[in-house]
């Protein structure tokens, strides 16, 4: 009868260890991507993230200077319209990490014209 109680107990610590190597490995592939590359976060954006693969826990890194932008998360309609609803998470630092989430992941400024001149992207991470 100890047999089947040490068995339980083998698979439970194995099962745990899979656990552990699979959220390492899921660390271990997160990207970090500068917005903008070298120019930052700026105007005309739209093109950045082409050809470029985002996963989920990926980071982007939004430099930029805060006194003249920011970086707003939004959704899909508030991306097209060039709106930060009420309540939106508004980024102000000039140098923002912020790991993308599973789907679709929407930024704009909302500093007045900026967004409707290209200071919007729109990334997709698997």
């Amino acid at each position: 009868m100890s047999q089947g109680r040490g068995s339980a107990r083998h698979a439970t610590v194995i099962t745990a260890l899979l656990v552990c190597l699979l959220v390492y490995v899921q660390n271990v592939q997160a990207a970090t991507y500068t917005v903008g590359d070298s120019a930052g976060w700026s105007f005309n954006m739209a093109s950045w993230p082409k050809g470029k693969r985002f996963r989920a826990g990926d980071t982007l890194v939004f430099n930029y200077d805060s006194t003249a932008h920011n970086v707003v998360a939004v959704n899909r309609g508030s991306y097209s319209s060039c709106t930060a609803p009420a309540g939106a998470k508004v980024y102000n630092s000039g140098n923002d990490q912020i790991k993308l989430v599973k789907g679709q992941n929407f930024f704009i400024c909302s500093s007045v014209g900026h967004c409707p001149s290209g200071m919007k992207i729109a990334i997709t991470a698997m």
